[in-house]
């Protein structure tokens, strides 16, 4: 992968994920963060919440020590979080949707300030 890809890899997944890791490992531990998501078959918990277990490792991994698949985990989370931005929900109260509690699992909590 070229170092330029690898810049605004890291560039975007900073740019969505905007809790840090011991926010995001929290809220990972919470019944809101665990009731929310599609479930794999297997082990029964949701895409969202194992990304989210990724992402707080991703976080705290030194810029040198990324791996490609790495890179590929974080533009993954850059998309999805881009892509659920734009389905906010018109009239539910955002604060305690199911919409910010998915986001969250993916490290990015739209009420907070960047």
């Amino acid at each position: 992968m070229a170092e330029h890809d690898a810049d605004t890899t890291r560039r975007e997944f900073a740019d969505a994920v905007n809790m840090t890791a011991g926010e995001l490992q929290e809220w990972l531990g919470t019944d809101e963060s665990q009731a929310v998501g599609q479930k794999d078959g297997g082990s029964g918990e949701s895409t969202g919440h194992e990304s989210g277990r990724r992402i707080v490792e991703l976080l705290r991994t030194k810029k040198a020590d990324l791996t490609d698949d790495d890179l590929a985990h974080m533009r993954k989370v850059h998309g999805y979080v881009q892509r659920h931005l734009a389905q906010q929900p018109a009239k539910e109260d955002v604060a305690t949707s199911r919409w910010r509690y998915s986001l969250m699992n993916w490290g990015h909590d739209p009420l907070k300030s960047s």
